[in-house]
């Protein structure tokens, strides 16, 4: 059989995931911009529409794509619903438009035409056959116009619009060319895409050392929280923690009777991951707890940590689904030459293995029956990606407004398919990029197509498991200058408790924090003199008041010739928005520097402009693209500069 199916091109579609293998991401009320190459043999005229199937409707919605220059079309569709959302591009060959290009030329040129204009009264009379009524009288009445119109006039009448229109849709009914596969676009809520995080350890909202803390505790302390401008509350495990081989503070092999242990030992005969620590309080507590965070404008974040002490029942009732060693024993997490006494972890290759996933799949959804809808998921590098996918998929297609987010320090390559199989957002490697260079490069990447169709990254300044040097040796400024740039490179970011404490004792020659409270419980005073909690309250304020900064994929990095400085733009969709950034890096010394925008291409008159220090609220006028920034770690060490 003879086929005529490659006689219409479509390629090179943006945005695509390795060929429609993986969907790209994106908030609800986000506008799908979509281009493509189209194009056919000879002078034919192209049409070609983007076709949409959001997740309530069972047809796909058309809209037309504009021709941007050769061969190159642009279509536009604003995504108003969670979930799913399909699309692809349909183009065909309108024969009428094709006869319209050729009859402009003809009729300019002084030939006879008589012939031509019945050509093209023929291609409409066809047209008519395959028309519905509204059509089939638009081009009748066409028909008629252009017969009693005079050679000066007979062209306006040949291409009006609403005859074009109609031929347009005409036409596709003769035959058209669908790309394929079908592409997937997964919408989420608006915190997937833009919120501030904020890390605390519910056991340690007391004040006393020798009691945990409480649900009701941590109540009271969550408008502090919102007052700093924070969205989400992420709590590590708040399950019961297994006493076998409980750790002790600074992980010590030999705990005390009060050591709490490490909460992510999870387990004991008191409950699994579907329980809570009975010294916290209850589930009503915890519902409780959800609703006053609710009222205050926070949300609470969940850890998932799909692993088990000794004490967990699943030990005692599905021993299958661990590892086991030569002797029998069931075998403890490790990291060569490192063993992990207390924990458990699971066998997701079992014989029995589709259980197991079922029981994971179940305590998901305990918790977001609970009220839980955001999930941060601990090492999930470590388990398979066919379970991810898997368990992903069946949460949001039932619940799309969940939100996960993979904390994986690993490759780049995994954290990348993490992303693709369906995390919502991803920890990355900003808490190790000190350097004006290594910011640039790596948020160079980040930004970059395909990458930031689908990876959304969480910058945390700091983790439990993690103090960096910088913060250990740069005091305050340090604390300073690394919120900053966390709050402004990214539209999502966190920080863990302590920090705005500036709380810098760590191990020596290790990023991590001395007297963990991994392993201890650590109360607090949250208002102790030299907090930065005015500056991460104006830094949130600023966020949420400056549409460039809600967004991750319009970052420029500037021109400076000092190192120790970084200098970046952020911009609205529209313009309407343009921030600078301009950090001072190094928190040890002051630095100065020429900065060199490009805000010429944001619609800037860089011959006379004002720019607006957030920080300050002092204005300066700028004449040039090319400007001195002086900034003191001590005094100040950063700008951030509205446009006007």
């Amino acid at each position: 059989m003879i086929g005529r199916e490659g006689d219409i091109v479509i390629q090179d579609v943006h945005p695509m995931i390795d060929g429609g293998k993986y969907s790209i991401k994106r908030i609800v009320g986000d506008v799908l911009k979509v281009d493509a190459e189209v194009f056919t043999t000879g002078e034919k005229a192209v049409c070609v529409d983007l076709l949409v199937k959001p997740p309530s409707s069972e047809v796909w919605l058309r809209t037309p794509m504009k021709q941007v220059c050769e061969d190159r079309y642009v279509g536009n569709y604003t995504l108003l619903e969670l979930g799913s959302t399909l699309y692809t591009l349909e183009a065909w060959v309108d024969e009428y438009q094709t006869w319209s290009k050729g009859f402009e030329r003809w009729l300019s040129s002084g030939e006879d035409i008589s012939v031509d204009l019945e050509d093209g009264l023929n291609i409409l009379r066809g047209y008519m056959r395959l028309a519905d009524a509204e059509d089939s009288a638009i081009i009748s009445n066409a028909i008629k116009k252009i017969r009693d119109s005079s050679v000066d006039s007979i062209y306006k009448a040949v291409t009006a619009k609403d005859l074009l229109d109609a031929t347009r849709r005409c036409s596709r009914k003769h035959g058209s060319v669908r790309f394929t596969p079908d592409l997937e676009v997964m919408v989420d809520r608006s915190k997937a895409g833009f919120s501030a995080w904020y890390e605390m350890f519910p056991r340690s909202q007391t004040r006393s050392p020798e009691r945990s803390g409480t649900f009701k505790d941590v109540e009271a302390r969550l408008e502090d929280i919102a007052r700093m401008g924070f969205d989400v509350v992420y709590f590590p495990p708040i399950h019961p923690t297994g006493r076998t081989n409980r750790r002790g503070k600074n992980n010590s092999s030999n705990p005390s009777p009060t050591d709490p242990g490490s909460p992510w030992a999870i387990g004991s005969t008191e409950g699994g991951h579907k329980s809570i620590h009975p010294e916290l309080g209850s589930l009503d507590d915890f519902k409780h707890l959800l609703e006053k965070a609710q009222s205050l404008g926070l949300e609470i974040a969940l850890d998932l940590a799909f692993q088990c002490s000794p004490d967990h029942p699943y030990v005692r009732d599905h021993p299958e689904w661990f590892y086991h060693r030569s002797d029998g024993s069931i075998r403890y997490a490790e990291n060569p030459p490192k063993r992990y006494y207390d924990v458990y972890p699971l066998n997701f290759d079992n014989p029995n293995w589709p259980e197991l996933w079922e029981e994971l799949k179940s305590i998901v959804e305990f918790w977001i029956e609970a009220g839980v809808r955001i999930f941060r998921v601990d090492n999930p590098h470590t388990k398979p990606f066919s379970f991810w996918k898997w368990l992903i998929q069946g949460i949001k297609k039932e619940h799309p407004d969940v939100i996960f987010l993979a904390e994986a320090f690993t490759k780049p390559n995994v954290m990348y398919h993490l992303a693709k199989i369906g995390f919502t957002q991803s920890y990355t490697y900003f808490t190790w990029k000190n350097y004006n260079w290594e910011i640039e490069q790596y948020f160079r990447e980040l930004s970059s197509q395909p990458i930031a169709e689908f990876f959304r990254p969480n910058l945390f300044t700091n983790t439990p498991d993690i103090l960096p040097f910088v913060l250990q040796y740069g005091g305050r400024p340090a604390f300073e200058l690394r919120l900053i740039l966390a709050a402004t490179l990214s539209p999502v970011y966190g920080i863990y408790s302590g920090y705005e404490l500036c709380e810098n004792k760590g191990v020596p020659g290790k990023e991590e924090y001395a007297d963990s409270e991994k392993y201890e419980l650590k109360p607090r005073d949250w208002d102790a003199p030299g907090n930065i909690k005015p500056l991460i309250t104006r830094i949130n304020k600023i966020r949420r008041e400056n549409p460039a900064l809600q967004n991750f994929r319009n970052i420029r990095f500037c021109e400076v010739n000092n190192p120790n400085l970084v200098a970046y733009i952020r911009w609205s969709d529209d313009y309407s928005n343009v921030i600078l950034v301009v950090v001072n890096v190094n928190p040890f010394e002051e630095h100065y520097a020429k900065v060199r925008t490009s805000l010429g291409e944001f619609g800037v008159n860089t011959s006379e402009y004002v720019v607006e220090d957030l920080l300050t609220g002092v204005r300066y006028t700028w004449h040039s693209e090319e400007n001195f920034v002086k900034l003191n770690p001590k005094t100040q060490c950063a700008h951030i500069f509205r446009v006007k």
